[in-house]
């Protein structure tokens, strides 16, 4: 898949990591190595600009190399290349930071950022050093965590106000706010009222929809928006659930505003009749099944600009007590290119070049990693997802890579299999198979501020 030319029969030349020349079908070539990619198509790897990266049930960082080299197992196993974590912390960034990307690079099996939680004044105050010294241009904003709502993941109360001078600082700076949007005063009235009707919590994903309705992250969306736009920050709007997300998100890219929307595939695919239950518990709600099919409009039509996973690697027992005490979020980073080619593809028409746009070149230039990622074009890394359209197979939870050990995708069909990852010109995955020889192979890779970047 070329820029510019969609699916072209070629031969792809790497040296030293990077794309060196792209040549006709059978062109001559010396190499010191050949990989047959007859009957594959290669798309560019996939760029996940939205996953959690943890230890055990914590998913605020990586402890030990082993917590990076299992989930990227699973983003390989899914033809990712690059994943950009959100790191949490309360500490002073700049005091954690090299530990962490030290400890992801020596388990990463593909190359990685950093987006960093903004929850503190230290880390308002230090935004431009974030940028400049870290390499970090985005910065995720927990709209909810008010009201003690943030304890669960150990975050304090923040406000408006603070979401404010963080977009001032970002557009000082080069950067992009990425908020979590939720109103959380709405949500706790409705949380309360549906908790007096069901107390144990036996209404599932209804019971949670109910309580976070559309409306929720709407209003949220809206307010982000504003706020943004008055600034003059990019926004990039994660994790959209609903047709009501999207359009208040619309409203102001209409109005000038530059606006980034992602969606995941479990609010492309599940909804909350979804007979799995409580293990699709996740932060916004899985939704009614009209938000589905307006999600794949909004892809189709280019409304909706990039797909992220918001993988989360807690294991099952994360999920016990009813959908109440269940913690939110599932795993992801396996699916996310064969449900888009499967679901995405083959059954609804979206093109492969707006599913390379989605995984690939719109996260590359959203997140500022254009400059090495995102498109098969020459000087950029070697990165690939080499997959047999044709495959059709399905996921069984022996599959499953990733230590959640679970996915809300077991039991279906699939059409479209990943054979090979590459990154870098090196085979993390090669028919079907982990090389485990790569596990520490992956770089942290320093994102380029808006103001500098093409």
């Amino acid at each position: 898949m070329l820029p510019g030319q969609g699916v072209v029969a070629c031969d792809i030349a790497v040296r030293d990591g990077r794309i060196s020349a792209i040549l006709g079908a059978g062109e001559a070539c010396d190499a010191a190595e050949e990989l047959s990619a007859h009957g594959l198509t290669i798309l560019p790897g996939a760029i996940d600009a939205h996953i959690h990266l943890g230890h055990g049930q914590d998913v605020s960082r990586p402890r030990v190399p082993e917590d990076a080299a299992v989930e990227s197992g699973a983003a390989a196993a899914g033809g990712i290349t690059c994943f950009v974590p959100y790191l949490l912390s309360t500490q002073p960034y700049e005091e954690v930071f090299d530990e962490v990307t030290t400890v992801t690079a020596a388990g990463s099996r593909v190359d990685f950022g950093y987006h960093l939680v903004i929850s503190t004044e230290k880390h308002l105050d230090s935004i431009g050093e974030y940028v400049e010294q870290l390499g970090v241009t985005s910065f995720k904003f927990f709209m909810n965590t008010r009201g003690g709502e943030g304890a669960r993941i150990g975050l304090p109360d923040i406000d408006d106000g603070m979401l404010y001078r963080l977009c001032e600082a970002a557009a000082r700076h080069g950067g992009m706010v990425c908020p979590h949007p939720e109103n959380m005063e709405i949500a706790w009235v409705l949380r309360d009222r549906i908790k007096a009707l069901d107390p144990d919590g036996r209404g599932g994903l209804a019971s949670w929809n109910g309580s976070r309705p559309p409306l929720v992250e709407a209003e949220a969306v809206q307010r982000a928006a504003l706020i943004a736009h008055h600034t003059g920050t990019p926004l990039h709007v994660v994790h959209t659930s609903s047709a009501d997300a999207v359009r208040s998100a619309l409203r102001h890219r209409r109005d000038g505003a530059t606006i980034y929307i992602e969606t995941c595939p479990h609010y492309l695919t599940h909804d909350l009749n979804w007979a799995g239950g409580d293990i699709a518990k996740v932060n916004p709600p899985i939704r009614e099944r009209a938000n589905c099919e307006a999600l794949w409009t909004g892809l189709l039509t280019g409304d909706i600009d990039t797909v992220a996973t918001d993988h989360i690697h807690r294991d099952l027992s994360a999920k016990e007590g009813g959908i109440w005490a269940a913690s939110p979020g599932c795993p992801g980073m396996e699916t996310m290119l064969p449900v888009l080619i499967s679901e995405g593809h083959h059954k609804r028409g979206l093109s492969l070049a707006r599913i390379t746009e989605l995984t690939a070149g719109n996260p590359a230039r959203a997140m500022g990693l254009d400059h090495v990622k995102g498109a098969i074009r020459l000087g950029l890394d070697a990165d690939f997802a080499l997959i047999d359209m044709a495959s059709r197979w399905r996921l069984e939870r022996s599959d499953i890579k990733s230590g959640s050990g679970y996915s809300i995708y077991e039991g279906w069909d699939f059409q479209g299999r990943i054979v090979h990852t590459m990154v870098r010109g090196a085979l993390v995955l090669r028919d079907g198979l982990l090389d485990d020889t790569h596990v520490g192979s992956g770089r942290y890779v320093r994102r380029q501020p808006r103001t500098s970047h093409n």
